[in-house]
Formats: structure tokens, sequence, C-alpha cells
């Protein structure tokens, strides 16, 4: 693959990533619960991320559970120099892509603890705060983070699932490393907090379901430039979230390698700036505020 057109972003302290990441909840069963259809494809398909150059794995102790953590290990361990590796604490699993946020600090240390032993680390590069918890204060959550940091066993810290004024008060906490949330092309109700990312230069990382709704309508913005450079629907959609703000990170990923092979092939769409505006203005949503 050639990287030069991607660019890089920095995440934490001293770490530097490209500008694609392998998302990790699909190495699991239907509804984000339970093993893959393959676990040896799945295995593959991290190695060939990886081997593409591929610098930052994602995952979460709640996608299986537990089971994406165990695979990425599996198939990286002992791991690359500059693979950086992103998991998450502060939500279970409930099955059916259902989750409930638990943000209590005793909860968040033995997650990261047992994160630690799945991904046979002995610090994690960044973990971000699954959720905000509603019945904890988001400071106290945070806090047990920055101890986790204090005490070595994780290097930045990042949130996820975040409004505008959650990340403001994350920020009071501590340095935010990244901000992580489901945006792409159609589904865009998170882009007042891109926004801000984009402004104070923390990195976002968009995630988005594989083979999921991002198909064209026939004749519609997305059908006619998909058509125009000889691509899938969804690798236009990828193509252009890595044009619309230099701190994203998209994260791609999936179980079968051949769908993979088809995402990272995206970055060779060179989209002109007239088809960027065509397709951010024909797919705007209102943001979301808060």
């Amino acid at each position: 693959m050639d990287w030069t057109a991607v660019g890089s972003v920095r995440i934490g302290p001293d770490r530097r990533v490209r500008r694609v990441g392998f998302g990790g909840a699909w190495l699991t069963g239907p509804g984000t619960h339970g093993p893959p259809p393959d676990r040896a494809a799945a295995r593959e398909v991290v190695r060939r991320a990886v081997d593409a150059g591929v610098q930052l794995v994602d995952t979460a102790d709640c996608y299986g559970p537990g089971i994406s953590e165990t695979l990425i290990a599996q198939a990286l361990f002992p791991y690359p120099e500059d693979v950086v590796v992103s998991t998450k604490g502060g939500r279970i699993a409930l099955g059916g892509n259902r989750w409930r946020a638990d943000g209590r600090p005793e909860h968040l240390r033995e997650a990261c603890e047992g994160s630690l032993r799945r991904l046979r680390r002995e610090a994690i590069d960044l973990y971000q705060l699954n959720a905000v918890d509603p019945t904890v204060p988001l400071e106290e959550s945070l806090g047990a983070l920055v101890d986790l940091r204090d005490a070595g066993k994780i290097r930045a810290i990042g949130v996820c699932n975040v409004s505008v004024s959650e990340f403001v008060r994350a920020r009071a906490v501590t340095a935010i490393a990244s901000v992580q949330d489901r945006y792409d092309l159609l589904t865009r109700e998170n882009e007042d907090v891109l926004d801000v990312c984009t402004a104070e230069g923390t990195v976002f990382l968009p995630w988005f379901p594989p083979a999921n709704e991002l198909r064209a309508r026939p004749d519609s913005v997305l059908d006619r430039i998909a058509s125009r450079h000889g691509a899938s629907a969804a690798q236009v959609a990828l193509a252009w979230l890595l044009r619309r703000s230099p701190v994203t990170v998209p994260l791609p990923g999936t179980w079968n390698p051949e769908w993979w092979e088809e995402d990272l092939s995206s970055l060779h769409l060179r989209l002109t700036e007239a088809e960027v505006r065509e397709l951010g203005g024909s797919t705007r949503r209102s943001p979301r505020r808060g």
C-alpha cells in the first residue's frame, strides 16, 4: 500500500499512526456477541491489516465480550513496535449490539486489568472510556483512568460516545488523546463533536458497521460518484471520510479478509474537491447538540 496520501496523526504524547486503523468490533458474532464465524479467518484479517501498514488496532473488552481482544493478541503477539493497540472499558455487553454503561472506578480498574491479560500487554497504548455512565460523575470515571496512567497501566486516555459538553468536561480533567463515536457519510449526528475535535486537533476515530447501509440509491450522488470511479459505495464513503477532516482515523473492520481488502483499496481513490463537497452537501444531517 502507498500510504503517502493518507498521512498520519499523533495519538498521545509520543505515538504517530497512519490515518486508517482496524476496528476490532467485528471480530465477533452477530450483535457483537460471541465468536466470529471463522476464528482463523478473523486472526488472518488482523495480520493482513498490520502487514498492509495499519498501525492502529482498536478493540474493547465488551466486544465478544473479551473475544476481540483475545483474537487480536493471538494474531499479533509479539506486537510490532510501530503498532498502537487501543481498547476500551466502561460498558457491559448485553448482546444484540446492546450495552450498559458502567463507569464506576472499581469496574474500570478491573476492566483494564482484564484487557491487559487478554491483550498480553504490560501497558495499553490508548485506553478509552467507552461510555459516560449517567449514574457516575464523568470526572470520577476519568479520575480512575488517570490513576491507571500514573500506575503505568495505560499511556494515553480517550473518550467515546460523548457530546460536546462532555468532551469539554473530559478535557478539564486530563489530556484527551482521542474521541471515538459512530460517524460516516450517512450517519452524521456527531458532526458537532467532530468539528470541535478538528478545531482542537484531537484525533477522531469514527466507526461504522461493515456491509451496512453505505449502499447508494440508484442515481444518487453517491451512486454516480462510485460509478465514475469504478468503486463501491462503501469505498467512496470511506475515501470521503478521510477527506472530511485531517483528524479522522477511520476504523473499518471485519472478520472476512476479502471484505477487508475491499475496504483498504479505497485508499487508492482520489476524490476531487468538487466530489467531496457534493457528497458532504447531499448527505448532511442535523448535528446532535449537547
